[in-house]
């Protein structure tokens, strides 16, 4: 037996980007700042996928859906002899032409169902459209995303587990030859035409490319924000004046109908302040504010608000909602005490663009 090269280059940095922004995927959902990111890893991921998908149809050896082993007979035996003596492949096993096959499939389907949840929760993406009261408390995009996640996980961490237990038991070269490219063998290696050579080049640089561009493009169509920019001052001049004149102009979205209510009808105790207004000026203001209250927003922010709240209790303080200290939990009191905040209702410190309507986590400022 002689080394023989089995995977190209194209084949093996593919197979290094694939395992990075797979592990990067998986550790950014839950850090909202992050949350751009991981749609343009999702993406690329799926950009990845899709070039492996026409590189296995060209003529490339070892690397050929027609040459990955489906038999049902050869998978058993392959996975009863892991401990054991076992058939050696020179290109990919049984077990590992179904893992592949898996990943791909899955993760195409965790991005369609990212994407969908990435409109419908957060009005952003090519599904932004979806961001509509009639979706506004349907989980299941998110629930089904995540569980095709969860499902590629596990394929992956078995995969990974599949290639250690053969090169413990077996001394296989399956994981080196990741990196050089070569295994055992007696067959002859592979070897690339220059359209496969520049194929290869070419997919890799448009996969950086597009991740790139996603990042330094945040309108670009992919991940583009399609919540329409409020100009609250010509949508309710008093609203605007009476309120931005004393403090930070708060979204109606971010309390429901009940807390606007009370809150006009108790302006003369207007935490602490008396902020009376004439009848008409404070019964414009409170129908504007009910009819653009959290009930009848799309908003993520507004429909998890509406969750938190306890008890019935009428929340007049935004800071004081279950929703929000859950959501600032983690900064620290002297953070909101810095000269530059002064106090945790100072939301604009933080979120350059509350007073627009807009809340989203790529504009956060600092944590």
């Amino acid at each position: 037996m002689k080394k023989i090269l089995v995977w190209g280059l194209y084949t093996r940095v593919t197979h290094v980007l694939l395992m990075v922004m797979m592990l990067a995927v998986f550790l950014t959902p839950e850090v909202k700042r992050l949350l751009t990111l991981h749609v343009a890893l999702g993406y690329t991921l799926a950009l990845l996928f899709l070039f492996r998908i026409l590189w296995g149809f060209m003529d490339v050896k070892y690397s050929q859906f027609k040459d990955f082993n489906f038999n049902l007979s050869d998978l058993k035996a392959y996975m009863l002899s892991i401990f054991g003596n076992k058939k050696e492949y020179i290109g990919h096993n049984p077990a590992s032409s179904y893992a592949i096959i898996a990943m791909i499939v899955l993760t195409f389907l965790a991005v369609i169902t990212g994407a969908l949840t990435y409109g419908v929760k957060e009005g952003m993406g090519v599904f932004s459209f979806m961001n509509h009261t009639m979706f506004r408390d349907m989980k299941l995009f998110k629930e089904v995303h995540e569980f095709f996640a969860n499902v590629l996980m596990a394929v992956i961490f078995a995969h990974i587990a599949g290639v250690l237990l053969d090169k413990l038991f077996h001394k296989s070269r399956a994981l080196e030859s990741m990196v050089d490219g070569y295994k055992m063998g007696n067959e002859e290696g592979v070897k690339l035409t220059l359209i496969q050579k520049i194929f290869g080049g070419v997919a890799i640089a448009l996969s950086m490319l597009a991740f790139v561009y996603m990042l330094v493009a945040p309108n670009s169509l992919l991940i583009a924000d399609d919540n329409p920019k409020m100009d609250y001052a010509k949508e309710n001049p008093a609203f605007y004046k009476e309120c931005i004149s004393c403090h930070t102009l708060y979204p109606p979205f971010l309390l429901p109908q009940k807390s606007w209510v009370s809150m006009m009808d108790t302006l003369q105790n207007h935490f602490g302040d008396d902020a009376s207004l004439d009848e008409k000026t404070t019964e414009s203001i409170k129908a504007f504010l009910v009819q653009n209250s959290a009930e009848t927003s799309t908003k993520e922010s507004a429909l998890r608000i509406l969750e938190s709240l306890e008890n019935d209790e009428t929340y007049l303080a935004i800071t004081e909602t279950p929703f929000w200290k859950n959501r600032h939990k983690e900064i620290k009191k002297s953070t909101f005490a810095q000269a530059d905040i002064g106090k945790p209702s100072n939301c604009k410190a933080c979120h350059a663009n509350i007073e627009n309507g807009l809340l989203n986590n790529r504009d956060i400022k600092r944590l």
